[in-house]
């Protein structure tokens, strides 16, 4: 029985995974998530996601050192600022810097002041305490013999307390020198301090991150273990309530090897940088280098040990801590992205200051004012708590999969009197942006405009903020654009072509119904199941009389595709059509429809059904030659012959098209059995057998012999003996 038609399209159970058709394109700028992808100057970004002019930024001109490291103000404004690796302490008074100190030592990882103004001083490696009196004048205070002195603070009784690695402990230091030990850390290192007016010391650790209270005279107690490396800053606020600043990759063990422990350096305990303690201090630096990316957090935790997440990062690292008794705002410092926060209430975060340095690690407050220290590069500054006048927001790069013809943009703000907001654009084909983009656009003017930088792969946007009198500042909600990529022709892999009788059973109804046919029908169990993938796979199995071909095809666009099929004979000039607008890559026809003979299969493959006429794109492939046979392979020149109870049999195998796949021979009662030809492997169009057989008296004396091609037609000779 003839089926109506001789095509049939088989579904691909593996399929393509693309992009949208080619449409235009929005992109926005929504959320919070959004819009901190961006690169933000003088500008605050709320977590409810708009922007609006930050606190004025003033940075002061330190030293030319590789790191600062530690920092300590005094009441008069005078700010003592510890580096690395040269060993120094610089006094910088009315924006001026001078050299205080010079140590032997590579690094000054802590500082703090007494209420008699003498300034303490801790080094590393091999930390030693030093008390300085004035510039130049310092003598070794108290030598813990530790590898790291992470933190210095001055207690209620005028002692100092030094938190040290690589043994873990904490040291009370009387002002005559004398030290003792008070508290022995199971950890590696006791990381920072932060001490209450009721003289009770929180200390956080490294290696593993956790936070204890220290009580005077009374056994010291675990109150929170995080989740992280370490412990780098603790604060409190007017509630009682503990803030720890956590960051790093969990150790699950104590390692003598390298680590990141965080130094504080403070009089009240509230500055904290981090710096990696190793055998061997490398010459470049083991404080801030760029070893990829490592998570942080903030938590919050009630006096009792109950600890809340207030924001984490898998890519940030916290470095520091600040509370504001002004504001009731917890204030605190990231890296690698030079980055302030705010937090107040139980969800009001706020990204409040971008410096141009990869960390911030130092805040503590003076007169009104935030300083802040950073690294990489090196940098020193304020924020005040008046208003900047100017902000400047630039986007990330919008990145359109080919080339784009931008469409309108529009935008969401409030721009109260008095404030302006200033939208540009510049385009071109690089990343990073380079001198090879357009220059800025000119300002649009309203939204809904027509997007004026010219046509590109990338897409940059840059707003700026204005206020005329500081008090009050343009909001920026939201930003939505519009863009129409290139269209790209398809892209079309090789044609496979599968055995002869090979076919695909369509997933769930894989019962007997051949996948692509016009209409379907059952089909005769005529060969075996090949093999059988998941449920929702297509079911490969035999059926005599068909030829599949399959093949891989996407868009680069993410476009819909449609297919043209085409056979053609050896020797013939013209291709004959034999389906169009197919949207499957598998493509099944019973070959006997055709004529025997080589040939070839077209497909072109379209774009047409995801863009205008005229529009379209296309692509094409010929496949390999293939043979359509459909006559079974002759056996002819059989010789059987009874001899001394044996059977000699010879016989030839020849078919015009297809190569001999095979031979059996029944001699019954027995089963069919294979047999080789006289070369050994049936691999040509004419085989010659020659075998002998053993007779048994119960054996019938008729032999037959069956042939099969590689296009699985079969002949059956009987021959008496």
């Amino acid at each position: 029985m003839k089926w109506k038609s001789s095509l049939a399209v088989l579904f691909i159970f593996i399929l393509a995974i693309g992009l949208e058709a080619i449409e235009p394109k929005k992109w926005e700028l929504l959320r919070f998530e959004d819009f901190i992808r961006g690169r933000l100057q003088s500008l605050r970004l709320s977590s409810e996601g708009w922007l609006a002019l930050s606190l004025k930024a003033e940075t002061i001109s330190g030293p030319s050192e590789e790191f600062y490291l530690s920092a300590v103000i005094s009441p008069d404004g005078t700010i003592f600022l510890g580096t690395g690796h040269n060993g120094r302490i610089y006094r910088i008074k009315n924006g001026k810097s001078e050299l205080y100190f010079q140590f032997q030592e590579m690094d000054v990882t802590a500082l703090a002041l007494d209420s008699k103004g003498i300034l303490y001083a801790a080094t590393s490696p091999n930390g030693k305490i030093y008390r300085l009196t004035g510039p130049g004048q310092g003598e070794t205070f108290f030598d813990p013999e530790e590898k790291y002195v992470w933190d210095l603070l001055v207690n209620e009784k005028g002692s100092l307390l030094a938190a040290v690695g690589e043994r873990g402990g904490l040291y009370e230091i009387s002002p005559l020198g004398e030290g003792k030990l008070i508290f022995k850390a199971e950890e590696t290192h006791l990381l920072c301090l932060h001490r209450l007016t009721s003289g009770e010391i929180y200390a956080g650790t490294g290696s593993p991150g956790r936070l204890y209270l220290i009580k005077p005279q009374s056994k010291a107690s675990l109150l929170f273990a995080s989740d992280y490396e370490e412990i780098k800053d603790i604060v409190t606020d007017d509630a009682g309530n503990i803030y720890i600043a956590a960051a790093g990759t969990p150790t699950k063990a104590k390692k003598e090897e390298s680590t990141r422990p965080a130094t504080k350096t403070s009089s009240s305990g509230e500055v904290t940088i981090t710096v990696v303690a190793s055998d061997e201090i490398r010459s470049s630096s083991p404080f801030f280098g760029s070893e990829g990316k490592e998570p942080g957090a903030v938590f919050r935790v009630t006096p009792d040990g109950l600890a809340r997440k207030l924001w984490s990062s898998p890519e940030e690292m916290a470095y520091c801590l600040i509370f504001n008794p002004a504001d009731k705002k917890i204030y605190f410092g990231t890296g690698n992205k030079g980055r302030i926060y705010s937090h107040e209430g139980e969800t009001q975060l706020s990204l409040i200051y971008e410096a141009r340095c990869e960390q911030v690690y130092f805040l503590q407050l003076f007169v009104k004012r935030l300083l802040f220290l950073g690294n990489n590069p090196s940098t020193l500054g304020f924020l005040s708590q008046e208003q900047a006048f100017e902000g400047e927001y630039l986007s990330p790069v919008i990145e359109a999969p080919t080339v784009a013809t931008w469409g309108k943009i529009e935008w969401l703000a409030d721009v109260p009197s008095g404030t302006n907001l200033i939208l540009q654009s510049r385009s071109g084909n690089s990343l990073p942006p380079s001198d090879t983009w357009s220059d800025w656009s000119p300002p649009y003017q309203k939204s809904g405009e027509s997007i004026l930088s010219p046509k590109g792969r990338y897409l940059q946007l840059k707003v700026l903020f204005r206020s005329q009198t500081g008090n009050v500042s343009p909001r920026l909600q939201r930003i939505t654009l519009f863009y129409l990529p290139a269209n790209l022709p398809p892209n079309l892999g090789h044609i496979e072509i599968l055995e002869p009788n090979e076919v695909f059973l369509r997933p769930p109804e894989q019962d007997e119904v051949i996948w692509g046919l016009e209409k379907t029908k059952g089909v005769e169990k005529g060969g075996r199941e090949e093999s059988r993938l998941t449920t929702l796979a297509a079911r490969k199995v035999e059926r005599l009389g068909y030829q599949t071909f399959r093949w891989e095809a996407s868009d680069d666009n993410g476009d819909d595709l449609a297919y043209s099929i085409y056979i053609r004979k050896e020797g013939e000039k013209d291709w004959r059509l034999l389906a169009d607008g197919w949207t499957e890559t598998i493509f099944v026809i019973e070959r006997e429809s055709f004529p025997e003979g080589r040939y070839e299969l077209k497909v072109v493959a379209s774009d047409s059904p995801s863009n205008p006429p005229g529009l379209e794109l296309k692509i094409e492939k010929i496949s390999l030659p293939f043979i359509i046979d459909n006559s079974a392979p002759q056996i002819k020149n059989v010789m059987a012959v009874e001899k001394n109870q044996q059977l000699e049999l010879s016989f030839e195998a020849e078919d015009t098209l297809s190569a001999i796949k095979k031979a059996e021979i029944l001699l019954r009662p027995g089963r069919w059995q294979t047999v080789f030809p006289v070369d050994g492997i049936c691999d040509s169009k004419k085989e010659n057998f020659q075998l002998k057989l053993i007779l048994k008296p119960e054996n019938e004396r008729m032999i037959v012999i069956r042939v099969e091609d590689r296009a699985g037609n079969r002949s059956v000779y009987w021959q008496k003996f």
